[in-house]
């Protein structure tokens, strides 16, 4: 069976974007090191298939960049009909919770869940995120959108900490699996 692994950045009060989706803070001059990619090669080899919520995907879209993640297939969840205006994705509007049960037990590499929170947190919920890679950023927002969105039960959900790696600019990958 195929694992759901959410691969994501936050800040260090848990956010992973502002309020109006930005994820600016990111690319900060200091967190841009030639050479260093935090694992995210090591992490893309990993997967065939991206997962994401409407808002992540129309930020993405909307960026001056060629779309980052055309070599995979591309799953996109929303409640509203859409036009996929890259090309590369299918849009999902019913059941995401049955949708990605199947698809895990289809045959292929690992599954990237994007985001954003909302989708993040009803994944979390059903129990279908098997890995969480968080890479802690030296940055705090004060307000923004939550890691698990408003989705989030109030439940007590353990993980167990797999590896954590440093880096000199600050941030911290942490690397969790189920308990």
């Amino acid at each position: 069976m195929r694992n759901i692994i959410l691969y994501t950045a936050v800040s260090l009060d848990g956010f992973i974007a502002t309020l109006d989706g930005g994820v600016d803070w990111l690319e900060n001059e200091r967190f841009i090191v030639e050479g260093v990619d935090y694992g995210y090669f090591d992490f893309y080899n990993r997967i065939d298939t991206v997962l994401m919520g409407k808002n992540t995907y129309d930020f993405i879209v909307n960026l001056d960049v060629p779309y980052p993640y055309a070599d995979v297939k591309n799953y996109v969840f929303s409640r509203r009909e859409n036009n996929d205006t890259t090309g590369h994705c299918e849009f999902v509007q019913n059941d995401p919770i049955g949708f990605v049960k199947e698809l895990k037990k289809q045959a292929g590499k690992d599954i990237w869940l994007v985001g954003g929170g909302e989708i993040n947190g009803l994944l979390l919920n059903a129990g279908l995120i098997d890995e969480m890679i968080v890479s802690v950023a030296p940055v705090v927002l004060g307000k923004g959108i939550t890691l698990f969105g408003s989705n989030q039960n109030e439940k007590e959900l353990f993980w167990n900490l797999d590896s954590s790696k440093a880096f000199e600019t600050g941030f911290v990958v942490n690397t969790y699996k189920k308990s």
